[in-house]
């Protein structure tokens, strides 16, 4: 439901650029792919040197990966909603942006069928531990910073490509784990598997810098 309300807020905003700039000529729209996902965005002049865009990307995938000797089949999903400002401080196209992403990416973890499984500083039978799943997500609003080239404002065709580079800091991960075995519920386990959710947390830090790369075209209308 709190994807659907931000989908629906986002929506909103865009229609109501939409009817600003086309009385005014000043409304474009574009497709991307960039390591957000593939998406779309609303694009509004709003003096020569200023535009603003709203967006939405998405994609998942899915993956397998191994820590502490347990097997997962990881499921990522990317959605995410930005509102960005760009500024053309030059007469060539060249931006600088910045803005917010409300971001919705998540991982959902779920450990293979093992005879024994690693936990923290223990080894535990597959009984004990039961179903070993997970769940992976980040801070859901997100500053952006970046650069870029490309504007559908030009003064030839109304059609243009248009390049970004820039980071999204989501902020560290919040990882959460969960077992159905046996010892579910039990304290020496329960610390062995806040110790994994610990060793989970620090490989995946460096994703709280997620770079961007984009490229995209857009219409002017």
């Amino acid at each position: 439901m709190k994807k659907l309300m931000t989908a629906v807020f986002f929506m909103t905003i865009i229609f109501g650029f939409t009817l600003t700039a086309r009385a005014e000529d000043r409304f474009a729209v574009g497709a991307e792919a960039n390591s957000l996902g593939l998406g779309g965005k609303v694009i509004v002049k709003l003096t020569d040197q200023f535009n603003t865009r709203i967006g939405g990307n998405g994609f998942q995938y899915d993956y397998d990966a191994t820590k502490s000797d347990v097997k997962y089949d990881l499921d990522l999903n990317l959605l995410n909603f930005s509102a960005l400002l760009d500024w053309f401080p030059l007469d060539n196209g060249f931006r600088l942006s910045t803005g917010v992403i409300i971001n919705q990416n998540e991982i959902d973890a779920t450990a293979r069928r093992e005879s024994s499984y690693t936990v923290g500083n223990s080894t535990y039978t597959s009984a004990e531990v039961g179903t070993l799943t997970g769940h992976i997500d980040f801070n859901e609003a997100a500053p952006y910073v970046g650069l870029g080239w490309g504007t559908p404002f030009g003064k030839t065709s109304n059609w243009s490509v248009m390049f970004d580079l820039g980071v999204m800091f989501q902020g560290s991960p919040d990882v959460d784990l969960g077992a159905t075995g046996t010892l579910a519920g039990n304290a020496a386990f329960e610390a062995d598997l806040q110790r994994e959710e610990d060793d989970f947390e620090d490989d995946l830090a460096i994703f709280q810098f997620y770079p961007v790369v984009s490229i995209g075209i857009a219409y002017r209308f």
